[in-house]
Order: structure tokens, then sequence, then C-alpha cells
């Protein structure tokens, strides 16, 4: 049986695959060179190295020219469209752009609103209200709107816009661990910056109204108690978080005030009807009193008391080794303390032996402390195990709620609860649990109209 790989020649991916397959016994065969031993591995594995970084390079630099002489360095942003054109021998000529006009009038509009104290939520459930697509065909936003104006990113803050094409802003590498791409910023020394004023769609004036608005909103957050923009925000992680979905549209929910979360494609995008919220701490009760009730099967609570079992019995032998350990180094730190003291009397007096003799002794006193006050060894089987179980499921909201305990836990509710989902329904709420079937388990109440949360257990 043959096997096909495509794959780009990454060193460290194709020496890992050779490995994998000599261990197994399968032999590794190409095209070109036929099986392949530890001499391709390496030398071709080099070579290709080399050949990529090479190669990457010469892309950047060809890039880099086309961005010089005022043509796309790749992408094609809102309010543009390609433009083809020919040279004098009929040869096309790529990465040249022109304004799309129905496009661009979109994007004077969002400027203005923008300058007219619109904030960019409001634009965007506008504009899908009116059924104006976004970029790539897509719903708009807020981030699509307002983005990031220390990375450039965002409408109201590309360059291009004014006639300025601004390239190199930032680089993409490759997280090992989770093998996606990464942006990072680069140095503004680095950034090519070239004039394209046929490319522009805004004028200077309205281009520093819109520039003095952003100013104004970061120091008022800054200053009103609000903190920094969201982008650099670390928001804290609930229970629940990216967990709760919207049964309308199937959108997300998100914290829409202190306590309560709603649809977040209600509220940012106007694309959905589903304009209920509910508390957050409402939420959490509903969910885990149905998670309580799946903890409470008998072959969970036998898994408790072996986990309980095992950490307590972990503890205790962690201690009383700790216990002898001491007492073997005290019994070290006596002789040590002895063999000082016969070299004293034989006549071997020096400064550094009374150094030592003092510090032996400092540390004697302090095992034999240690000693004296060491606690009496713990019973290896709780007799109240049932009764400290029944107390954490009963009192789980609290415990898991502790902000010493509250990421860690966020963690296992991920890896035991499918999906929140939040449904509107008529007549009267209830909540339902979906795991291996469904059952009405709590009725949860709900602002504004009723509604139902279906939770799916893995």
């Amino acid at each position: 049986m043959a096997i096909c790989f495509f794959f780009k020649p990454d060193q460290e991916d194709v020496a890992a695959l050779y490995k994998h397959l000599a261990f197994t016994g399968v032999k590794f065969v190409t095209l070109a060179e036929g099986e392949i031993s530890e001499f391709h591995i390496g030398l071709k594995g080099t070579m290709n190295a080399l050949f990529l970084k090479d190669l990457a390079q010469k892309v950047r630099r060809g890039l880099e020219g086309r961005v010089r002489h005022g043509r796309s360095g790749g992408g094609l942003c809102y309010g543009y469209t390609v433009v083809r054109e020919f040279d004098s021998r009929g040869n096309p000529r790529y990465s040249a752009r022109g304004i799309k006009k129905a496009e661009a009038a979109i994007v004077g509009r969002i400027f203005e609103e923008f300058v007219a104290n619109k904030s960019p939520r409001a634009i965007a459930m506008s504009l899908n209200a009116e059924d104006v697509s976004g970029p790539h065909g897509k719903t708009w936003g807020p981030s699509t709107i307002y983005g990031n104006w220390r990375r450039g990113t965002g409408l109201l803050n590309n360059e291009i816009y004014i006639g300025r094409l601004v390239w190199n802003r930032q680089r993409f590498i490759k997280d090992l661990s989770t093998g996606k791409r990464q942006a990072k910023p680069n140095p503004r020394d680095a950034w090519v910056i070239q004039e394209v004023p046929h490319l522009r769609i805004v004028d200077d004036t309205l281009w520093k109204e819109v520039k003095a608005r952003q100013r104004r909103i970061r120091h008022d957050l800054i200053h009103d108690g609000a903190g920094v923009r969201s982008e650099r925000a670390c928001r804290p992680a609930y229970l629940l978080s990216n967990l709760i979905k919207c049964g309308s549209c199937g959108g997300g929910f998100s914290k829409v005030s202190t306590h309560h979360y709603g649809c977040s494609n209600a509220r940012n995008r106007g694309t959905c009807d589903n304009c209920l919220t509910i508390r957050r701490d409402v939420l959490e009760a509903s969910v885990l009193s149905g998670l309580k009730t799946h903890l409470m099967h008998p072959e969970l609570v036998k898994e408790f008391a072996a986990e309980y079992h095992g950490e307590l019995n972990r503890l205790n032998a962690s201690r009383e080794q700790a216990h002898a350990l001491r007492a073997y180094e005290s019994a070290g730190v006596d002789r040590q303390i002895l063999a000082i003291v016969a070299a004293i009397k034989d006549g071997m007096r020096t400064p550094a032996m009374k150094e030592e003799l003092l510090a032996l002794e400092a540390r004697k006193a302090e095992l034999v402390a240690a000693l004296e006050h060491a606690p009496a060894p713990a019973p290896r089987l709780h007799p109240k195990l049932a009764e400290i179980y029944r107390a954490k499921v009963a009192n789980l909201q609290g415990e898991l709620n502790r902000p010493e305990l509250r990421a860690e836990a966020a963690e296992v509710i991920l890896s035991l609860v499918e999906e929140v989902r939040f449904v509107p329904e008529n007549g009267k709420s209830r909540s339902s649990s979906r795991a291996s079937s469904r059952a009405s388990w709590r009725s949860l109440p709900a602002r504004r109209s009723p509604s139902r949360v279906e939770t799916g257990f893995k």
C-alpha cells in the first residue's frame, strides 16, 4: 500500500515524520529521490529550510517594490476594486486598484456619521438593517468600523482612504504550540509609506475630525474610571464564558451590563431579534443545578471517593516523607557537629571552623523545632466522605466562583458543558437540560419576554 503526503517541507516536521515511519517499519519514498534515509532528512531538510527562507525574502522584496510604485501589496480594502492594466507590449500589469463608487459612498457615510457622534455599533446596525454588505460580503460589526487605532486596523484607521498607502505595519509569526499565526507590530521606521492620491476617498478635514473624536473617546475612557479600550482590557473569565449561544441566530451571548448576558448579534449588528437578557447569577445557578443532578450519579460519587482518597494519601505520604527527611538531615548535622568538635579537641582551630559550627547549630535548632511541631498523621480514609461530597456539590456555584479557583473552574466547566443555548419562546418560561435525554429541571425567570435555556452536557 502506498501513501502520498503533501505538506510544506518544514525541517522539523519532516524529521519527526521520518522517525515515526521508521519506528513502525514503513519506508519513506519520494518520486525524485526514491527511498529516503537519514542523509536525505538532514541535508535535504536544511536545503529546503534555506530555500523557503530565501523565497520569503524574495516575495517580500517584490511586494515592497509594488507598494513603492503605488500598487497593492496584498489584499483588497473595502471601497476599491481590481483594475486590469496592460503595458505597451500587451502584457498584464498586476496589483492595480481603483475606487468602487458604491462602496466609496458607504465609506464616506461611515466617516460622516462617526463625526456626527454616532457610535460604531449604531452605524453597523443601521447598515445591516439596510442590507448593505460589509467587507467580503459579510455583515457589519463595530470592530470592522472602529478596529484598533494602534495597529491601524478598522475602516476608520485605514490611511488608504486619504490617499496614503502604509505597508509592513505588522508581521505574522507562527505559534508552534497552536500552529496559528499571530500578528506582531513592526517598529515605525520599518513601515513603507507611499502616497497614492488617485485612491483618496475621504478629505483631510473629515479625517482629522475622526481622529479628534477618537482621541476624545480614549481620553474619556481613561479618565472616567472605565479604563482603556476594550482590546487592551483583561476581562474576567466567568464560568459560562464562550458557552452561551443564542437560540434564534446561533450567535454568541456576551456581557451587556454588569450582571446580564445578551445576544451579541442583536446588540452589535442588529441582525437578530432576540433582545432578551438574563442575569449571570441566575443563568449559572440554572445550569449548575442541572450539573449537580449529573454529579450525584453513583458512578461519579465513586470517582470522587477514589480521587479524594488518592489525594489524601498522597498528601499524607508527602508529609511523612518530609518528616523522615528532616530526621535524617538532623542526624547528619549531629555527625558534622561532632566531627568539628573532635577536630577542635585535636588542636585544629580556624575561623572557618567556628563559622561552620555556628551555622550547623542554627540549622540543628530549626530541624528540632520542625520535628517537635510536626502534625499527627491524618487518617487514610475520611469518616465523613459522603457528607463532604454532598456539601461540595450543594455549594457548587459559590465554590466555583471563588477568585482563586475561577480560572481553573472555567476550564473544568468547558470540559463538562458542551453548550448553553438561550431560546426565546411563547408561553411560560422554562429551562431544560440536554444530555442523553431531555428533562425539565428548573424554571428560569427572564426579562422582557419568556424564554428557555437548554444546556448540553458532555
